[in-house]
């Protein structure tokens, strides 16, 4: 007679127990450091997207007042960001059984659409001003571009140290980088034309910025439509992870073996684990359990353990996430 199937969760339970919970503990004080920087970076950026909308006006400098625009879309993707933040520190319930942890995710894809449009305009409008670029009163433009770089690097500071584990805190850093990008720009634009009354640098230093905005904007819509697609993490290699559950004592064969993100730094795997029946369950789970955590970062598992004689009828994708890898390629 097959031996029942059953899954990790009594096994995470344990582990849950064990460590007290740190893992939810840090992710609830990421959260709050998140939304305190983020905030004050919100403070920040607001004032100083007002003191360039109007320099920008004042010098008729359009790398000005390109870099203000951007802001703009900075106060907004901020406030989006610390919704995201707001909203991901929630607690699951039986309609959100994940949580609220992918509207960190939709925020960053916004961020990311959101810089990448801007850019296009900001293209069209030195395209606009090429022919006959107006004359800009280029000191004062230095001089304020100058004040947004200083308030760029402060704000990109405060972010510096969760934007490797927070994708939406990654998206916010882009649009703080792409504006100390542009008021280097504008700086170098109003060198020129302070020196040599070159005023075709503006528009031209204005798509150099749209271009470096653009390229760092694809990554961050690329890997977040990743993560909502379900795919698999850059950094995990699923043939790996494969390998090492095989290699596992008494584990005969997997499949539906699936890896994705539930939300940045926080991977899930599940899979099915043909095991003998000789081997006790338990030791099976708590060996893949500190294999796939040590190895590969993952700590929430979801395996059904089965014996050979046991007959899965469920619906697969396919045999296992590499067979399906292998499938595509042929």
């Amino acid at each position: 007679m097959a031996a029942p199937t059953v899954s990790s969760s009594d096994e995470h339970d344990l582990a849950h127990r064990h460590n007290g919970g740190a893992g939810h503990s840090h992710s609830h004080h990421r959260a709050a450091r998140s939304r305190r920087r983020l905030s004050i970076v919100l403070v920040l950026t607001a004032v100083y997207m007002v003191a360039e909308a109007v320099g920008g006006w004042m010098t008729g400098s359009l790398a000005l007042l390109a870099d203000a625009g951007h802001m703009l879309t900075d106060v907004a993707a901020l406030a989006l960001a610390l919704i995201a933040v707001w909203f991901g520190s929630r607690p699951a319930t039986s309609s959100k059984t994940f949580g609220y942890y992918r509207l960190e995710i939709l925020a960053a894809l916004i961020n990311g659409v959101a810089l990448i449009l801007i850019s296009l305009l900001i293209f069209y409008e030195a395209y606009q001003r090429w022919a006959e670029p107006p004359a800009v009163r280029s000191g004062l433009m230095m001089l304020v571009a100058t004040g947004g770089l200083i308030i760029n690097l402060v704000c990109a500071r405060l972010l510096h140290g969760d934007h490797k584990d927070d994708l939406n805190v990654r998206g916010a850093r882009l649009h703080i980088i792409g504006d100390a990008l542009g008021s280097v720009g504008a700086i170098l634009a109003g060198g020129f034309m302070w020196l040599y009354g070159w005023y075709a640098a503006d528009p031209l230093f204005s798509c150099l910025i749209s271009l470096l905005i653009i390229w760092s904007s694809w990554h961050l819509i690329r890997e977040s439509t990743n993560i909502l697609l379900e795919g698999t993490p850059a950094h995990i290699n699923l043939a790996a992870v494969e390998d090492a559950i095989l290699q596992t004592d008494g584990v005969e064969d997997v499949h539906d073996l699936h890896v994705w993100t539930i939300t940045s730094g926080r991977e899930a795997l599940s899979a099915h684990v043909i095991h003998v029946e000789t081997i006790s369950q338990v030791e099976i789970l708590r060996e893949l359990r500190t294999k796939l955590s040590d190895r590969f970062g993952v700590d929430h598992l979801t395996i059904q353990l089965e014996t050979p004689d046991f007959e899965d009828e469920t619906f697969h994708f396919c045999h296992a996430g590499t067979a399906c890898f292998r499938s595509a390629r042929e």
